[in-house]
């Protein structure tokens, strides 16, 4: 055993040598000085080797009948294990006296046979640490029981904590629940009085108000990541889209959407075509005489076409970096959504203009509902 297992030795048992230090000391110095009258030292070790050996011993075994019996049972088997410790205490002690006299380490005769005063002596010494023993087991399962108590409180406290916790957060959703009701809800008739005060004076301004409003009415649904839409709503925000910027740039945008297939009940990932179409807006030049920005949407056979062509704007002033931030997001959702059953790719062509292609098989339910 090395230092370093001496030193976690002693300090998980610290406590326990010091008292059997403090016991020794006083039974051996302390009743001895008292008495005047002192035993060999062979002695002193054959009887705190046993009694050290009883005390150990017997409290191992308690634990295991305390933890696995009941009842009559229970109190049975601990009788048995007082008889067993009383019994062996008294052999190995004889058994013990004899060895070491045939050591010559100790100097009195041991007979062979037990004497009554022997016997009566070892019971007293075996009942004396077996009663030292049953304290300390009933100490450390009371030391347990109060541990077990306390955690199952603190426990009971965190529970009730994190219980007021959500009933908080409960309250709150519900607050910003309707919360939410009522701003949107504000708004979009706020928009609808303006949009029909200005629809005869300023037509134009009146049909940007109508097309921002269905926007951010279909914006407010917020579908979830994990969700499909269906993609004739998709293509109605792009005609809103479209309709924005046109008013915007008093209708100077060359731009096509082209739709082919029925698409009634057709579900695509949500986001995907919008982003597409933004990128356009942001990236490309979209009031070319020549090279109108197109979009294309085909859907027959159960395969689904998306095609964008848009010229790059050469306006050096303009960021690309997020062109290719917003493309890397389509494709992370479409492999998340099809795995590796789709196509997409861009591209730049020897015209100077800027492609995406996507590509996939979806089979349109309502389709065979229609056959």
């Amino acid at each position: 055993m090395n230092l370093l297992n001496l030193k976690t030795f002693y300090e998980k048992y610290k406590s326990h040598l010091i008292v059997w230090g403090i016991y020794i000391i006083y039974e051996v110095f302390i009743l001895g000085l008292l008495s005047k009258r002192f035993q060999p030292p062979a002695i002193y070790v054959v009887i705190y080797l046993t009694n050290i050996s009883v005390f150990y011993t017997y409290s191992f075994f308690l634990n295991k009948v305390l933890d696995g019996s009941k009842g009559t049972l229970k109190i049975l088997k601990i009788f048995l294990l007082i008889a067993l410790a009383i019994c062996t205490y008294i052999i190995t002690t004889h058994l013990l006296g004899l060895l070491l006299v045939q050591l010559h380490l100790f100097k009195v005769e041991v007979p062979l046979a037990l004497s009554m005063n022997f016997v009566l002596n070892c019971i007293y010494r075996s009942l004396l640490f077996i009663g030292f023993a049953t304290g300390y087991v009933y100490i450390n399962k009371s030391l347990e029981e109060r541990k077990k108590v306390e955690a199952l409180e603190r426990q009971n406290l965190v529970t009730q904590i994190e219980k007021q916790a959500l009933e908080n957060d409960f309250v709150q959703s519900q607050n910003n629940y309707l919360r939410s009701q009522i701003n949107p809800h504000f708004l979009f008739n706020t928009l609808n009085f303006i949009y029909n005060d200005a629809r005869k004076k300023a037509p134009m301004a009146a049909d940007a108000i109508m097309n921002l409003a269905e926007m951010m009415r279909y914006a407010l649904k917020r579908p979830e990541a994990s969700e499909v839409v269906p993609l004739s709503e998709e293509i109605e925000q792009i005609e809103h889209l479209i309709n924005l910027h046109k008013l915007r740039t008093a209708n100077t945008i060359n731009l096509e959407l082209e739709v082919t297939g029925d698409l009634f009940g057709l579900r695509f990932p949500p986001l995907i075509l919008l982003t597409l179409v933004e990128n356009i807006f942001k990236h490309g030049n979209v009031s070319h005489s020549t090279q109108p920005a197109q979009i294309k949407i085909v859907y027959q056979n159960n395969n689904l076409n998306i095609t964008t062509i848009n010229m790059i704007n050469d306006n050096k002033g303009k960021q690309t970096e997020s062109h290719h931030v917003g493309i890397e997001n389509i494709a992370k959702r479409l492999n998340n959504f099809y795995g590796e059953d789709y196509m997409f790719r861009y591209y730049k062509d020897p015209l100077n203009r800027y492609i995406t292609e996507i590509d996939v098989n979806i089979v349109n339910p309502m389709a065979r509902l229609n056959r």
